[in-house]
């Protein structure tokens, strides 16, 4: 069995030649030996996942705003001239709205771990002609898997018996009505995942019916684990709201270094003593600072994850709600 044979066109073969491909046997399963061998080959049948981000680090990635950094800028020129009071103010807003959009990454990090548990931890496979109850990690390509309403299918799959067999497959493709499994080889090599009746999903349920499939790819090279790894290559991108407030922040800067330098100069064409002319000038452009903006920005954006998770939907980040709003398609 060469590696290639993991990316072959599964749903365009007849059972027998999946079978005889994947060196395995319908009726018997796998022996422990060959079991051994694939698993040291192909690895455990597992979703490789990154290190997750500490609580330390989710904390203070939440002042990593440009918006952030002016409001603390502002607060310790406040302190240096000695407004305690605008100073202790603006501390606690930027605390405050890293506190809230703390608790929000935190809180869905945890749901999104919660839901990973919910996958079938064990799963039913023939092998040496008997049916055992086995960690779904262990399973390897050439496993004969059965498959019963309410199981979910723990790697990829070719259907080799089906029984009234539906799957609900919305996780993977977006249905949201179960589909009808079918043996039956079909003619298009690049048919839609959708479209690939005779094929089981990783990730996916059986909602009626019963079969057995065998297994033709697990872990990473599943479906499921292209669509893992392409997530966990993307690069971070900012969403509009995240541009337009550095935009609006960049402004605001520029805006307050103008009022300082026209203020300064007028004070002391007036001849004003220095220090009391930039004293002066730098307190009107930190008043000219919006401090509640980003405590307002993220307590909108709070209430809308609320709405959404009233709805069953999960979002990792704060300004991903503001993002879906801006979605067209």
């Amino acid at each position: 069995m060469t590696d290639k044979i993991t990316d072959a066109p599964w749903h365009t073969m007849q059972v027998d030649e999946v079978i005889g491909n994947l060196v395995t046997n319908v009726n018997t399963g796998l022996n422990l030996t060959e079991v051994e061998d694939r698993l040291r080959k192909y690895g455990h049948n597992q979703l490789e996942e990154k290190e997750g981000v500490s609580p330390i680090m989710l904390f203070l990635g939440q002042f990593n705003d440009f918006i952030v950094w002016v409001l603390i800028a502002a607060a310790i020129v406040s302190g240096f001239m000695g407004e305690l009071v605008d100073t202790m103010a603006i501390i606690a807003i930027v605390i405050i709205n890293a506190i809230i959009g703390f608790v929000q990454e935190y809180r869905a990090e945890k749901s999104l771990a919660a839901l990973q548990k919910m996958a079938s931890p064990f799963s039913k496979v023939l092998r040496d002609g008997e049916m055992h109850s086995i960690p779904s990690r262990e399973i390897v390509l050439g496993d004969i898997v059965l498959l019963e309403a309410g199981d979910y299918v723990p790697a990829d799959g070719r259907l080799c018996s089906s029984f009234s067999l539906r799957t609900q497959e919305a996780s993977l493709t977006g249905e949201s009505t179960p589909v009808g499994k079918s043996t039956e080889p079909l003619e298009n090599p690049s048919l839609p995942i959708g479209d690939r009746e005779n094929m089981m999903f990783m990730g996916t349920a059986v909602t009626s019916g019963k079969g057995t499939c065998v297994i033709v790819a697990t872990g990473m090279r599943t479906e499921l684990g292209k669509i893992a790894g392409l997530i966990q290559e993307a690069g971070k991108e900012e969403t509009p709201l995240q541009r337009k407030l550095e935009v609006f922040g960049k402004k605001l800067v520029y805006l307050c270094l103008g009022i300082v330098t026209i203020v300064f100069l007028l004070e002391l064409w007036r001849k004003d003593p220095l220090l009391e002319a930039f004293l002066t000038s730098v307190s009107l452009a930190v008043a000219a600072i919006p401090e509640g903006l980003p405590a307002i920005v993220t307590i909108a954006l709070a209430l809308g994850v609320q709405r959404m998770v009233k709805r069953h939907v999960l979002i990792r980040k704060l300004p991903s709600v503001e993002t879906l709003g801006c979605a067209t398609v």
